[in-house]
């Protein structure tokens, strides 16, 4: 009769070969709790190669989003996967993308748990087949009354808008393209940091202390620069916010007016 397969002792094989939860237990089981022949099981099997591309360095990947649809009960969700790899010859390969939407639409169908059981099964295989150190990067959910997603051409960029009742489905999904080619880092100019808002001062301060050469212009006196200092701070901060950047489409209007008032609840926007 087998021995009892601990959680301890599958935790402790996984540590050694970075090997799947379900792949480890499957070879402890067969190796009646014996690491080493294991560890020689997955050998064979070639998962535990794996281990060997471990510490290779995950420079490249791509992004994934999967949504859900909901209804006038239930919220809209969304979520991104950041599946990273060596090369961009893997990162683009029809294996790799199959991969990657899989657990994106895992995480959004199933949730992170179920999401992560499914990653642990699948990327040895996926290390194995594609010869390339294969791992999960940044996930993220999103779920409001109106979602939106888009994900840019070369899979680099990913961004997920989510409105408030009564938002325009397509208006986010323009929005959300709109994010993807100008990068505003935040929603609202009142969410950019104050410390990034000193780092400007300072250089606005020396930039007004010394001023061009030749100019012929007098120093400024000390209201008058406060109120410069106040119009740099105001068009910095809007520069930086979604809500209120000039919309690709539409540059007569900002991204804000476009939306006609519809209240954005959740902005998320990444790139590799």
């Amino acid at each position: 009769m087998s021995p009892a397969i601990t959680a301890a002792a599958v935790q402790q094989l996984r540590a050694r070969t970075g090997v799947g939860i379900v792949a480890v237990k499957q070879a402890l089981d067969e190796a009646q709790g014996n690491e080493e022949k294991a560890i020689e099981l997955l050998r064979k099997r070639g998962l535990a190669q794996a281990v060997k591309k471990a510490d290779r360095e995950q420079s490249e990947g791509a992004i994934f989003i999967a949504e859900t649809s909901g209804s006038s009960a239930t919220a809209q969700k969304a979520a991104l996967v950041v599946l990273k790899c060596e090369t961009d010859f893997v990162g683009r390969s029809d294996a790799f993308i199959a991969l990657g939407q899989q657990l994106a639409s895992s995480l959004v169908k199933d949730g992170a748990a179920k999401a992560k059981a499914l990653a642990d099964a699948k990327l040895p295989e996926a290390i194995q087949k594609l010869g390339e150190n294969i791992g999960v990067g940044e996930t993220l959910e999103v779920s409001a009354p109106v979602v939106a997603s888009y994900v840019h051409s070369n899979r680099k960029i990913g961004v997920i808008i989510g409105l408030a009742e009564g938002g325009d489905a397509g208006k986010a999904k323009d929005v959300a393209m709109h994010a993807a080619a100008m990068n505003p880092p935040y929603l609202h100019p009142d969410d950019v940091p104050a410390e990034s808002i000193a780092k400007e001062k300072e250089i606005w301060k020396e930039q007004m202390k010394n001023p061009s050469t030749g100019s012929g212009q007098a120093p400024k006196p000390p209201e008058i620069l406060e109120k410069i200092m106040l119009g740099k701070e105001r068009k910095f901060r809007e520069e930086n916010a979604l809500m209120k950047q000039p919309f690709v489409k539409d540059t007569s209007m900002t991204v804000e007016k476009y939306l006609g008032g519809a209240k954005v609840i959740a902005y998320q926007r990444v790139a590799i």
